[in-house]
């Protein structure tokens, strides 16, 4: 079953009415529970993320700690299953909207959300943190996509537990890291090391966007982003919104202090120290929020309302809007300009790659045995090329560079066809490109040619990256073709060692 076809299907127990939104982790959906009479929200993780082996116990311990968070500020989780390899969360049906959709609906009206609003909204958020953290539980994804606005006044958390679900998967390994740049703490960008104070990081964000009309680091690569948490001074929130009371943005500024040790320790300190500010600061909190009508007012032409969080998106025609969600994969802008069709069909005539792939369509290989024979075959290289080194006075060593770089290449051509893993292809691609060209100007003895051949590097390196990075977007189809391109991979590099050795001792024999 594709997960991105369900409507009108049922799923577990319950049947799947329409789509209400798409995140960067999971299609989120409205279904029906026809013994209960109850509607829900069923959220369908990205297939392409599930790839590990012990991805199903990680899926039922995380969905098992969330389902048992019951708070008011908490979105509840009734179920989680797996069908047909479709892995998918049950949770209650909350009409609102976004806080990104309400934040964005002011902005376009050239306005500021009132201060106590946004402070009630910040000590709900907090109320349902402090509830998690006391069990344990880490949500490591805070966002204003990931916090809904419903129909009663209350602000609620949801996606709890979804990313530590989806860690460790190959979209998260390098670099693409889980979670949001833009509201990451720093040792979460810089480390992937995280606790409950990196989650009031993200709270003290989210405060600062709310007060401030706009996050405190922006830039135009999500790097840049993370390496301004971790370098750049903090711009006062009052410079930007001079409305803001001075203790309230004291309050602010330690939730964002960049070294854990000098935030607030827990979200229980973060709340007594917010409602402190705000009594002195004379801001009346209200019990509820009620947003002026005309604020959020849609044309939905069918009738139909949004519901859950960030199934408003499409309706907001303010591209920024999306800016702000977590990018589970890596840099997919450096392929609009290549047509994803015409990309498939290109793989499919080389690689005749199966319809309705699954994990249990890769070959399985040893790891350990192709490990042992890459190792093997480098090791005899090496000996050979001291034995022949002994017996014509080391001259060989000038054609080691290519040689180890190819052996290398194999070693590691080995461990991508066994484990079917994309990223393997950047070090053998750079390895590989750069011994062909090594070993052509030492067999050839013209190193002058080196003037000529070295802008290819440049195309060595972008291909070694950028072709990794597609395949990896491309889930499980993008593993089987990794794992062929590994055995292809291991061929050539064979082939280039060998041609290497015989050809520098022929070269040596007879010159």
């Amino acid at each position: 079953m594709n997960s991105s076809s369900l409507q009108g299907s049922i799923l577990g127990k319950y049947s799947i009415l329409q789509p209400l939104g798409r995140g960067g982790m999971a299609q989120v959906y409205k279904g029906y529970h026809q013994q209960l009479d109850r509607f829900v929200a069923i959220k369908v993780l990205r297939s392409d993320l599930i790839e590990e082996h012990d991805f199903l116990t990680r899926f039922q311990k995380e969905a098992r700690s969330v389902a048992a968070l019951h708070h008011p500020n908490i979105v509840q989780v009734y179920d989680f299953d797996v069908q047909n390899e479709i892995y998918f969360m049950v949770m209650e049906l909350l009409e609102g909207e976004s806080l990104k959709a309400i934040q964005t609906a002011y902005r376009k009206n050239s306005q500021s959300m009132p201060i106590n609003f946004s402070i009630k909204i910040l000590l709900d958020v907090l109320s349902g943190l402090a509830f998690a953290h006391s069990a344990g539980i880490i949500h490591r994804d805070l966002k204003p996509a990931n916090v809904l606005l419903n129909n009663r006044g209350q602000a609620i958390l949801t996606d709890f537990g979804i990313a530590h679900m989806v860690e460790g998967t190959q979209h998260t390994a390098s670099g693409a890291l889980m979670g949001t740049l833009s509201y990451m703490a720093p040792e979460q960008g810089l480390k992937n090391q995280f606790d409950f104070r990196s989650d009031i990081y993200s709270v003290g964000v989210i405060a600062y966007e709310l007060l401030a009309g706009q996050v405190p680091f922006e830039a135009d690569t999500p790097v840049a982003v993370l390496l301004k948490h971790i370098n750049d001074d903090l711009i006062s929130p009052r410079e930007l919104n001079s409305q803001i009371p001075r203790e309230i943005e004291l309050v602010v500024t330690k939730s964002l202090a960049k070294n854990p040790e000098e935030r607030f320790q827990t979200t229980n300190e973060f709340i007594d120290n917010l409602l402190i500010a705000a009594k002195n600061s004379k801001i009346d909190i209200p019990d509820f929020i009620y947003f002026p009508t005309d604020l959020i007012e849609r044309n939905w032409g069918d009738g139909q309302k949004a519901i859950y969080s960030g199934s408003d998106r499409q309706a907001i025609p303010d591209i920024s809007f999306s800016k702000g969600d977590t990018d589970s994969s890596i840099s997919s802008q450096s392929f609009q300009h290549l047509s994803d069709k015409e990309i498939n069909n290109f793989l499919n005539q080389i690689f005749n790659i199966p319809k309705d792939l699954k994990t249990d369509d890769l070959r399985k290989y040893s790891t350990k045995q192709t490990t042992l024979l890459a190792i093997f075959i480098f090791i005899i290289a090496n000996i050979c090329m001291l034995w022949v080194g002994g017996i014509y006075g080391w001259n060989i060593i000038l054609f080691s560079w290519p040689m180890e770089l190819a052996a290398i290449s194999l070693l590691l051509s080995f461990l991508m066809a066994s484990k079917a893993y994309p990223w393997f292809l950047i070090p053998i691609g750079i390895l590989l490109g750069n011994s062909l060209l090594l070993a052509s100007a030492t067999i050839i003895g013209r190193w002058d040619l080196w003037t000529y051949t070295w802008p290819a590097e440049t195309f060595i390196i972008a291909g070694s990256i950028i072709l990794p990075i597609y395949l990896a977007q491309k889930g499980i189809t993008g593993r089987w073709v990794s794992q062929k391109l590994g055995i292809i991979l291991s061929a050539v590099s064979g082939l280039l060692l060998a041609t290497i050795l015989i050809t520098s001792v022929l070269k040596i024999v007879f010159h």
